[in-house]
């Protein structure tokens, strides 16, 4: 069941960014157009963008883990057993849970500061707050670190049964 359960909301996630982008995509082309055509730019716009980036990268990392799509170097790893290679990349995968936790509790100050101090980024027009920016990276990161738990449970089952992690946990 929590499987299902991080499965669906990493998806949402990855919808969520993936319309954010979309629309990010038309304040940028009406900034460029009012730039060069009427010599007004769209005002925080590269507030704007820049929260905007952070957001989209946070909101998909959790589907990143549970589709296989982080980083994975394996030219020695592929060389061992495939009871070995699950129990590898189970030991990968909690060293990837406590590496967003660490980053999910670091991170945890600084998204209460900008709520309570009424953080923003920008001056004159348009001021943009900076604490939807930091909450949304404390929430990617936490699903990340859920996604890897996860998948370490998953590497150690098939590491059990002497067989070698899938290319995508969300393959099974």
């Amino acid at each position: 069941m929590p499987k299902k359960i991080n499965d669906w909301v990493t998806q949402a996630l990855l919808v969520a960014a993936a319309i954010l982008a979309f629309l990010l995509c038309f304040l940028v082309v009406a900034d460029v157009i009012g730039r060069v055509v009427f010599n007004s730019p769209v005002k925080g716009t590269p507030e704007i963008v820049s929260s905007s980036i952070v957001v989209i990268c946070f909101l998909q990392a959790g589907y990143a883990i549970r589709s296989g799509g982080m980083l994975n170097v394996d030219a020695f790893v592929g060389k061992l057993p495939p009871g070995v290679q699950g129990w590898v990349g189970a030991v990968g995968a909690l060293l990837g849970a406590g590496f967003f936790a660490f980053l999910c509790w670091g991170s945890l100050d600084g998204a209460a500061h900008a709520w309570t101090s009424n953080e923003f980024e920008g001056e004159g027009a348009l001021r943009v707050p900076v604490w939807p920016a930091r909450f949304v990276i404390v929430l990617g990161t936490a699903l990340a670190a859920c996604s890897y738990l996860l998948l370490m449970f998953e590497n150690a089952a098939l590491a059990r049964a002497g067989k070698a992690p899938a290319a995508s946990a969300a393959q099974h």
